[in-house]
């Protein structure tokens, strides 16, 4: 077999299954006398509830059991309290889960749950972010463990001193995640052995936290995630969702399915908390940075702390002496935010790319040409050397295939009729992250061979991907290998998430398949029927420390149309360019980084949630309100990579390609629209309201100070 199996632009194993529906997700797997359960979210932004009233309820044709804090089966302390569903009276926030109604079918669970009826004692609230609010405090970490602030040198002096300075707020708004696929489980009990079905970015951790929850050892537990149908974070641990539905499977004695409503995926699955950003840039006259501050304020809920690192990015950047990267973070009565795409650099890096083209135009200076003076050496924080870093490369293909050399760098330049056309651009980073994985590799007598990892295809294209690694290590066509996936039976493997799910995974799949065509070089005679295995484990390996810092990079351009009579923004072209090492397969990469531009076309021009602060309520929660961007909403959209060889990463030489995409895609839009309308605006999403408040001139809302 050739080298061309990795690389190589296959088509999606299970693209055929799906296209035709028979490809089966987490609530379709049915089983005699199977039941359907609907939660009850409280009506109340903080209190506490006084009584459950669900005579109504049960006597709806139907409804089998309806299940409120006190009757419900009782539960381990969990480590995240948002799985504590149930098991108390207090309501943290509006949408808390405080009852579960079963029944036969989803309509009549529907119609009970609409019967429910649930007296709380409301107690005061507050869900209102403020940069200067009073409980606002630094945490020790933000999320992914990153230190909450980290200073060099003297920022604020250089700052004072600088030539050229930007001093500017930004506002990122709450967003959603959405997935095509609600959040479903299925649980069914088999005596004491129990089987889940669920939409879940990986299983394994899954299994860990039921065990936990229903004191069960694991190996009693199985829990399959065959087809997934989107995630982007939130699916990254078990949500409410598989506690119920295994709760209400125990407590019937038949299995159960959960599908959450749309209407309630903002309250109870996470979001990408708000955050409000002050970014301070100082400048000599050629453009060289000599000071950086950017601080950022978010909110968490009482329940639990999660902190969005949105300061981060800063820190890898660009070279700068002094610097300071803060977060602040506000307790609030909300729902907890979590993991969304690209959590922490997608935020951060608007507002800094934004910033830096603000920086450009005070000095008159091409955008371009501004991040690529300031490229440093080593990476900026840490002072290690990159691993690989090819973002000028990346910037100067992008200005090459966009045109970027004909355009006019004054603004409002180009107009057709009513329209303003404008161009942008952004930089985009994100790190490179591996986790321990586990993985087997068996040769069959009829000279096939069956790959077994716990890795979850969440849309990605893992299995296809995955089956070009053991292919290229075995040495035979991809045809010849079969990949088992999504499934906590399977060799224990880590999420997919933080865009590590193919480099964690891939590399012990690689190292699985070379020990077995190893053993398959000396051993005599046939293969066996029961076949030969070789098993891989990567602990101790994956997880190394680096002495180089290791992230990808890339560079977004966009072209807007601004309607000057309605305000609408029309992406006419978004284009990217992408240095993240070995890309393993031509077809699906291409659709990843596409995927993730597409959301961040969304998170500048049509998404953004109001958490409402009389009710405390996520007022955009569906998606008649929260638009998500379909095909019509960019007619040119084109994905590229220049070629890059880093030997410090893993057997594969691939980095992440799941999230940069959503990294700068806001930036260089809104950036186009400076470029177009002569005017900047700070809040996201640019809506026609924005829009027309900045064309004529009035005072805009919703700056990040």
């Amino acid at each position: 077999m050739t080298a061309t199996a990795v690389g190589a632009p296959a088509e999606r194993r299970e693209g055929r299954e799906k296209v035709t529906g028979t490809a089966r997700y987490a609530a379709e797997f049915p089983s005699p006398g199977r039941l359907f359960a609907r939660p009850v979210p409280a009506e109340v932004a903080r209190g506490r509830v006084t009584g459950v009233d669900a005579t109504r309820a049960l006597a709806q044709p139907g409804v089998v059991a309806v299940l409120s804090h006190e009757n419900a089966p009782r539960l381990a302390e969990p480590d995240d309290p948002t799985l504590a569903v149930l098991q108390g009276p207090e309501v943290p926030h509006r949408g808390w889960f405080v009852a579960l109604v079963v029944a036969d079918s989803a309509e009549a669970a529907r119609a009970g749950a609409a019967a429910v009826r649930v007296e709380c004692a409301e107690e005061p609230h507050d869900v209102t972010l403020s940069a200067t609010h009073p409980h606002a405090y630094v945490p020790e970490e933000a999320n992914g463990g990153y230190p909450a602030v980290r200073e060099h040198g003297d920022p604020e002096g250089a700052f004072a001193d600088a030539a050229v300075r930007v001093d500017a707020g930004y506002r990122v708004p709450p967003l959603h995640n959405h997935p095509m696929e609600p959040h479903a489980s299925t649980a069914h009990w088999d005596g004491e052995r129990l089987t889940v079905h669920t939409s879940s970015q990986g299983t394994t951790t899954v299994r860990a936290v039921l065990a936990g929850l229903f004191g069960l050892d694991e190996e009693r537990i199985t829990v399959v995630a065959e087809h997934v149908g989107g995630g982007f974070g939130s699916k990254g641990t078990p949500r409410p969702d598989v506690v119920l539905a295994v709760m209400a499977a125990r407590h019937t004695g038949r299995a159960v399915t959960v599908v959450l409503p749309r209407r309630f995926l903002p309250s109870v699955v996470g979001h990408r908390a708000p955050t409000l950003h002050r970014l301070r840039l100082g400048a000599d006259p050629d453009g060289r940075l000599t000071s950086l501050v950017h601080e950022v304020t978010t909110h968490t809920s009482r329940l639990t702390e999660f902190v969005e690192q949105a300061a981060t990015p800063a820190r890898v950047m660009y070279a700068v002496p002094h610097s300071r990267t803060l977060h602040r973070v506000v307790p609030l009565d909300v729902p907890t935010p979590s993991w969304m795409r690209a959590p922490g650099e997608a935020p951060g890096m608007y507002a800094l790319e934004s910033a830096m083209d603000e920086l450009a135009v005070e000095l008159g200076m091409d955008p371009v040409e501004l991040r690529i003076r300031n490229e440093p050496e080593t990476e900026p924080d840490s002072g290690r050397p990159f691993s690989s870093r090819h973002l000028v490369e990346c910037l100067r293909e992008g200005a090459r295939r966009f045109g970027w050399a004909g355009r006019d760098p004054r603004p409002r330049s180009r107009s057709e009729g009513p329209l303003l056309i404008g161009t942008g651009v952004a930089a985009a980073t994100y790190p490179v992250m591996v986790q321990p994985s586990t993985a087997a590799a068996r040769a069959l007598p009829d000279g096939s061979f069956l790959v077994e990892v716990n890795a979850t295809d969440i849309g990605t294209g893992a299995r296809t991907v995955l089956a070009q690694i053991a292919a290229d290590a075995l040495g035979v066509p991809p045809e010849r290998v079969r990949i088992r996936v999504g499934s906590s039976d399977l060799p224990s493997a880590p999420l997919a998430g933080g865009s590590s799910g193919t480099a964690s995974w891939g590399w012990s799949v690689h190292d699985a398949c070379v020990r077995l065509a190893e053993r398959l070089t000396g051993f005599p005679g046939p293969v066996p029927e029961r076949g030969l295995v070789a098993h891989a484990d990567t602990t101790g390996t994956a997880d190394a420390e680096s002495p180089y810092a290791r992230h990808a990079f890339g560079a977004h351009f966009a072209e807007v149309a601004v309607d000057t009579v309605t305000g609408e923004v029309r992406a006419r072209r978004l284009l990217g360019v992408y240095a993240a090492g070995r890309i393993l397969n031509a077809r699906t990469a291409r659709s990843q980084f596409i995927g993730g531009m597409t959301m961040g076309l969304g998170m500048a021009l049509t998404e953004g949630s109001t958490m409402d602060a009389a009710f405390g309520d996520f007022t955009e929660s569906d998606l008649a309100s929260y638009h998500v961007p379909a095909h019509a909403d960019v007619p040119d959209i084109e994905a590229h990579w220049v070629e890059e060889d880093d030997p410090h990463l893993n057997p594969l030489g691939g980095k992440g390609i799941g999230e940069i995409g959503v990294v700068g895609t806001a930036a260089a839009l809104g950036n186009a629209v400076h470029h177009a309308t002569g005017v900047r605006l700070h809040a996201l999403p640019l809506t026609p309201d924005r829009v027309l408040t900045g064309l004529l001139g009035l005072s805009e809302s919703g700056r990040g100070d």
